[in-house]
C-alpha cells in the first residue's frame, strides 16, 4: 500500500493524514475483494525496515494498528484475520490485541485477510532456516513443501496477483519465496487515491494473462 506520504504532500496535508487516508482505503479494498469472491488478501502494512522511520510516524502507525485491530469485526466480519511478521517487536498491548483478533476470527469461512506487520522477506526465510536447524531436520527432508509449511504464511495460498501502488517497481522484501509465479501490477496511483474502477481494470487484465508456471 505505497504512496501514503506522497499523496499527503500532494494534497498539502501532514504525512500522518496520508496514513489515515490509507487506512480508510484499506477498508474499501477489503470490501471490493469480498464482493468479487476473493479468498485471500495479503497486505504489506509495515515492513521491518519501517522501524527506522521517525519515532512520531511509527507511533502514529502503531495507533492505526490498534484501531484496525479493534475494528476488525466491523469491516471484516465474515472472514479470518492473520498477522504475518515479527510480532515480538510490536508493543505489548498490540501483541495481545493480535492474539485476540486472530482467535476471534479463527475458522470463519469468509475471506482471509493477512496483514504483514513488522515483516521482512529475508528475515522470514532466515527464521525458517533456523527452525529447520533447531528441529534437527535432515537435508533430504528439506523440501519446498516443508519449507512453505514453516513460513509465516503457512496454510495460505501463494499470491496470484501482487499490486504495488505509487509507481515503484520492486517488492521491497514482500513475500520473496511466495511470489515466484505472481502476476505483478505497478499502478502509478498513490494508495489512498486508488479507485475501484482502476482495481477492476487490473483484475480484468489479470484474467487475460496466460500463466505458464515455467512450463
Amino acid at each position: 500500500m505505497d504512496g501514503n506520504r506522497r499523496w499527503a504532500r500532494e494534497q498539502g496535508l501532514p504525512t500522518l493524514e496520508g496514513h489515515r487516508a490509507g487506512f480508510q482505503k484499506l477498508k474499501d479494498f477489503i470490501k471490493w475483494n469480498e464482493a468479487l469472491g476473493v479468498k485471500c488478501v495479503m497486505v504489506y502494512a509495515f515492513s521491518s525496515e519501517n522501524w527506522k522511520r521517525d519515532e512520531k510516524e511509527v507511533s502514529y502507525l502503531m495507533d492505526l494498528f490498534r484501531e484496525a485491530l479493534r475494528e476488525v469485526g466491523t469491516y471484516h466480519d465474515s472472514g479470518t484475520l492473520r498477522i504475518l511478521g515479527d510480532v515480538s517487536r510490536l508493543p505489548a498491548d498490540i501483541q495481545e490485541m493480535v492474539k485476540d483478533a486472530e482467535a476471534r476470527t479463527a475458522g470463519k469461512e469468509g475471506m482471509t485477510l493477512a496483514l504483514a506487520i513488522s515483516y521482512g522477506g529475508r528475515a522470514e526465510i532466515l527464521g525458517t532456516v533456523k527452525r529447520f536447524l533447531a528441529d534437527g531436520v535432515s537435508p533430504e527432508d528439506v523440501t519446498e513443501e516443508a519449507f512453505s509449511d514453516r513460513l509465516t504464511t503457512h496454510g495460505l495460498p501463494d499470491p496470484d496477483m501482487i499490486i504495488r501502488t505509487s509507481g515503484e517497481q520492486r517488492l521491497s522484501g514482500f513475500l520473496p519465496w511466495q511470489s515466484v509465479y505472481s502476476e505483478f501490477f505497478f499502478p502509478k496511483t498513490h494508495w489512498p487515491a486508488l479507485s475501484k474502477g482502476e482495481f477492476l481494470e487490473m483484475i480484468d487484465t489479470y484474467g487475460k494473462r496466460h500463466r505458464r508456471f515455467g512450463a
